[in-house]
């Protein structure tokens, strides 16, 4: 099964990556704890709006950005999971 807050957290991680910026400096940008940024980006935690949209800010990213590639990749993985329904979705990607 996908979760959507796996996507999420990739997508953001991409976004600060991408920028060549660290996680202490998106959490400090974003007023929020390093910790917590830290298990959004790995899917841990759910992320609220309010979060969510501080995240964006700090990344000077729109957030309707965030969830089209949120998107994409959910639409990936779902046709990964329907060519192969017996294989879980990390597994099928990975191959």
């Amino acid at each position: 099964m996908v979760l959507v807050r796996g996507l999420l957290g990739d997508v953001l991680r991409r976004k600060r990556l991408r920028q060549g910026r660290t996680l202490r400096e998106v959490s400090a940008d974003a007023r929020v704890s390093l910790g917590y940024l830290s298990e959004v980006e790995r899917g841990q935690k759910e992320a609220s709006s309010e979060l969510l949209a501080a995240i964006c800010m700090a990344l000077d990213v729109p957030l309707s950005t965030i969830f089209a590639e949120v998107s994409e990749d959910l639409a990936r993985e779902e046709a990964l999971v329907l060519t192969h329904p017996t294989v879980e979705p990390e597994v099928a990607s990975a191959a």
